[in-house]
């Protein structure tokens, strides 16, 4: 008999899946904004293990992401497979509509081609019907001033024209509200359109169905919360698996761990899909195929002992070869200090994703090679970020515990705890974690120098998510000269099944 799986299947911030079947393997993909690289590409034989294999795009060929560019960015992909191509349509919100496509998808991808210019465009999923080819997609109200609303338009096979005027195809303002991140398929003689509606954080799955691609069409909820923990089932793909059974998968917004992934089964009763168990999340079921290879989690930890960056770690904005070296013989990671000094503003900050509820982080850091005006050391990001850092001064080394405050332009970081460095030593561990108290998310740091006992930081921090995405655990080092090098970083879940 199969054993169960648990949802979330991955508990990290993979927002906006879509999931393809193709072979015996199962491909995924999930929105980026503004951290490169982008477009992550995940890979499965049994749609519950998965394994982070490679990412589509380097960087975003637009000036503006050479600093972090929040909340914009690379939104909602679909991918598809279609005439031996993989492809991934995205939208970017103040660019317009994006193509990429690979024979390999493991491989090299092409070079992003706008499709569609034009503020607004989001959500947007190709659908070849025959001998012509169709994107339906959303709007963002932020960019053009409306929302509720589907699109379509047709294009040519290969994707580099628009063949007709952009239109609407449904409305859902009255019963709909919010609908968004559409997904084209078909089935028998009916067209169907997953799209969540409602709302990220309390909204639910509808299905729309037509005879035509160009409507009109029906409407049914398929998925909502009902009386389970997973609030607002939302944006997600139907995939058949290889024996013949159907699944969906989908996102549950949980703050400050992002955008987490579900796997819900899928069954067909008059021509609509019922998903999970009568229209609402399951929390465990028998798992689709049994596979021996599966991979229980995505990698934290890193010792930094390979020829190139492990594929956990993305920045914070557009990247080039400047940030960093990887001197794979040593096990060192070496940050070199630029840009600065408000982290906010900071594209060279490496981060990973929150892989668990409840963690411990110790990272080894040598500073020697800090420049006087530089730092360097681990912070974590969201909404609002903490950080532990080594600053070089005039008079020596200072450890620095900061956080900031404020939004926007009025973002402003504090120091709410500085020590000057009297000892010899010229390696410290960095400690970070967290917890709950009193069911409030805090984050801890605390350090330690070769042989001395740790010490922790007097200031608790309470994290946040950003706009659309989790917090981050990262590494840092800024200033105008000088770099500081990493040995380690180890994470370790507290929570055991």
């Amino acid at each position: 008999m199969k054993k169960d799986y648990k949802n979330p299947i991955i508990n990290a911030d993979y927002s906006d899946p879509d999931v393809i079947h193709v072979g015996d393997t199962y491909y995924m993909t999930a929105s980026s904004f503004n951290y490169t690289p982008g477009l992550p590409i995940l890979i499965s034989k049994d749609l519950v293990n998965w394994e982070l294999k490679n990412y589509a795009i380097k960087n975003i060929d637009y000036p503006m992401y050479t600093k972090p560019a929040h909340a914009k960015g690379v939104w909602a992909p679909a991918i598809r497979y279609y005439n031996d191509y993989f492809w991934i349509f995205y939208g970017m919100p103040d660019e317009g509509i994006f193509m990429i496509k690979t024979k390999n998808p493991l491989g090299e991808w092409s070079q992003p081609y706008l499709l569609l210019e034009g503020k607004g465009y989001i959500d947007p999923c190709p659908f070849w019907d025959g001998d012509r080819a169709y994107l339906i997609h959303g709007y963002a109200k932020s960019r053009i001033g409306f929302k509720s609303y589907l699109g379509i338009f047709e294009m040519s096979l290969d994707a580099t024209r628009v063949l007709s005027d952009d239109v609407f195809l449904y409305d859902g303002t009255k019963t709909q509200e919010t609908i968004e991140g559409p997904k084209v398929y078909k089935r028998g003689e009916y067209y169907y359109i997953f799209a969540p509606a409602g709302g990220v954080t309390y909204g639910w799955q509808t299905v729309l169905r037509s005879k035509e691609i160009m409507g009109p069409y029906e409407e049914k909820i398929v998925l909502q919360q009902g009386s389970t923990p997973v609030n607002g089932p939302h944006q997600g793909g139907w995939v058949e698996a290889e024996e013949g059974s159907h699944w969906f998968v989908h996102f549950q917004d949980r703050g400050i761990y992002g955008r987490v992934v579900h796997l819900q089964p899928m069954q067909w009763e008059d021509d609509w899909p019922i998903i999970g168990n009568a229209g609402q999340p399951v929390l465990s079921y028998q798992i689709p195929v049994e596979k021996t290879d599966g991979i229980n989690d995505l990698a934290t930890s890193d010792d930094f002992s390979k020829e190139e960056l492990g594929l956990q770690w993305q920045w914070f904005g557009n990247h080039t070869s400047e940030f960093f070296q990887l001197e794979a013989s040593r096990k060192t990671l070496r940050l070199n200090c630029l840009n600065g000094p408000n982290l906010w503003e900071t594209p060279n900050i490496l981060t990973q994703k929150f892989m668990y509820d409840r963690f411990d982080v110790e990272i080894e850091m040598d500073y020697n090679r800090l420049e006087i005006g530089s730092q360097a050391g681990c912070v974590v990001l969201g909404g609002q970020y903490t950080y532990l850092a080594i600053k070089k001064e005039e008079s020596g080394f200072k450890l620095l515990h900061g956080i900031s405050t404020g939004t926007g332009a009025s973002r402003e970081e504090h120091i709410v705890e500085s020590i000057e460095i009297h000892q010899t030593s010229e390696k410290i561990h960095l400690y970070l974690s967290l917890d709950q108290e009193e069911g409030i998310n805090q984050i801890k740091m605390a350090y330690a120098y070769q042989g001395i006992q740790k010490t922790a930081c007097k200031t608790l921090f309470t994290p946040s998510d950003d706009t659309w995405v989790g917090s981050k655990i990262g590494l840092y080092a800024i200033g105008n000269a000088g770099s500081a090098d990493f040995n380690y970083i180890k994470v370790v879940s507290k929570d055991h099944d």
